[in-house]
């Protein structure tokens, strides 16, 4: 242990890092209740996604405990799963495109190969050093919205409305109601500082479903969507489900080239901004920044995470990122990969509990999306909204367009296209980096290419 992870080195022992990778794992576990439902919007198999969820996260934080010695986890990343679903897969699907999900697929799989490549030649920090601070913020806020607005709808908490678009849902429906108890009850375990806080609120509410169910006030009905909150114990049912491996559609790719490039470059970015912020975060409350306040061995994380996305492409589940959640473990903490290595083992274990995690329904998932959703809208405090003009309509419009028309890809889109057109309206052409001059390009092709089809 002392020779690959430098324990000694860091300040730390065998048993310190093994309940640091425990913490890491409960903090960040409720992915695989979270993410088989995500994708399952997309058409596809929830049993499969939860295989391909719990592999593809042991494996990445494996390569990152490997590859940087770095105490993070990595797994399916909130946000991403979001678009994967709702901003690429549904309208696709609304379009008369089968399988969807397979396009979606080889998108992740080409922005992982993308990410190896910027990773190898250190391009990859520019990429997110040259987007506006504003922008990089409002597009985190604006996930974060989408990521609430998302979780309250599965609760039944904001509902469809003919004349004002959405609603207030029912108080008489029982997963309104234990959607909020639920995130009343995480609000309070964070206060308390609880380890795995979210994980024990999912439970928690769902346990209260079931509860629910025995006393005849959650009622089942299949035909309405409306299924049983019980685990099905079976003999088979503890049996991994298989994944969807290599199931990638490049045949769609050809005719949509416009279309495919912008979904992969969303990917991109959201993946981008959400790896390299989290990396630097849970480093330097690790105390494992250099004196320059860069991070060492920072081409072999990098690396770790594209890799991760690739190997998840592969086994059928969205990008793989670096958890925030990790810095719970530092806090406890975590210094080498041998926390991360711990936390792998652990995913690999919830391989062999599927019933439990794919009984969850998705009102008791709810409280964790509100909760992520409120952790990343806190990126709006960092954001200016006075001064350059460019700058503050640029980040404002990335953020409310995510949520007002349901897709991340569409904040992005006007985000940056905004930005550039006012750079160039306000005489400061000279300040658009090439980066920015490309993204605007290729979402102006965008918008040609929408305008086209309608």
């Amino acid at each position: 242990m002392e020779k690959l992870f430098k324990l000694k080195e860091h300040g730390t022992t065998v048993r310190t890092e093994i309940v640091a990778g425990a913490t890491t794992f409960l903090s960040m576990v409720y992915i695989l209740a979270v993410n088989p439902g995500m994708l399952a919007a997309s058409g596809m198999d929830s049993a499969g996604v939860f295989t391909a969820t719990a592999v593809s996260a042991a494996i990445a934080t494996l390569f990152m405990a490997f590859f940087a010695n770095y105490p993070i986890a990595l797994a399916s990343g909130m946000g991403l799963n979001a678009y994967f679903s709702y901003s690429v897969c549904i309208p696709l699907m609304d379009a008369g495109v089968t399988d969807p999900w397979k396009i979606a697929l080889a998108a992740v799989l080409v922005e992982g190969i993308v990410f190896v490549l910027l990773s190898l030649c250190n391009f990859r920090e520019k990429l997110v050093n040259d987007v506006p601070a504003n922008l990089k913020y409002g597009i985190t806020a604006g996930i974060g919205l989408f990521i609430t607005f998302i979780g309250l709808k599965g609760a039944g908490i904001v509902i469809d409305d003919a004349s004002t678009l959405v609603n207030l849902g029912s108080f008489s429906n029982p997963q309104f109601i234990l959607a909020v108890v639920g995130l009343i009850i995480v609000a309070a375990l964070y206060h308390f500082n609880v380890k795995g806080y979210i994980l024990i609120g999912i439970l928690a509410t769902w346990i209260l479903g079931m509860i629910a169910e025995a006393i005849g006030w959650y009622v089942v009905d299949v035909e309405a969507g409306i299924y049983s909150l019980f685990p099905d114990f079976s003999g088979s049912s503890f049996i991994p489900a298989a994944p969807a491996v290599f199931s990638f559609d490049f045949a769609w790719i050809a005719d949509n080239l416009i279309q495919f490039i912008v979904i992969v470059f969303s990917f991109l970015y959201v993946d981008l901004f959400d790896t390299v912020g989290t990396l630097i975060g849970v480093a330097s409350k690790g105390n494992l920044l250099d004196e320059k306040g860069n991070l060492p061995r920072v081409k072999g994380a990098l690396m770790a995470d594209a890799c991760g996305t690739i190997l998840g492409a592969c086994l059928g589940t969205s990008t793989v990122t670096s958890y925030v959640e990790s810095s719970a473990g530092v806090a406890n903490g975590g210094r080498t990969g041998l926390t991360a290595v711990t936390a792998a083992v652990l995913f690999i274990a919830a391989l062999f509990f599927s019933p439990i995690f794919l009984a969850i329904p998705s009102f008791a998932t709810t409280p964790a999306l509100v909760w992520v959703g409120l952790l990343m809208i806190g990126a709006v405090k960092n954001m200016h909204f006075d001064g350059d003009i460019a700058d503050v309509v640029g980040g404002f419009l990335a953020l409310i367009m995510m949520p007002f028309t349901y897709s991340i890809a569409n904040g992005i889109m006007f985000g940056i296209l905004s930005w550039v057109i006012l750079k160039v309206l306000t005489g400061k052409t000279k300040d658009i980096p090439w980066v920015m001059w490309i993204s605007g390009l290729l979402f102006l092709l965008r918008v040609v290419t929408l305008i086209a089809q309608q």
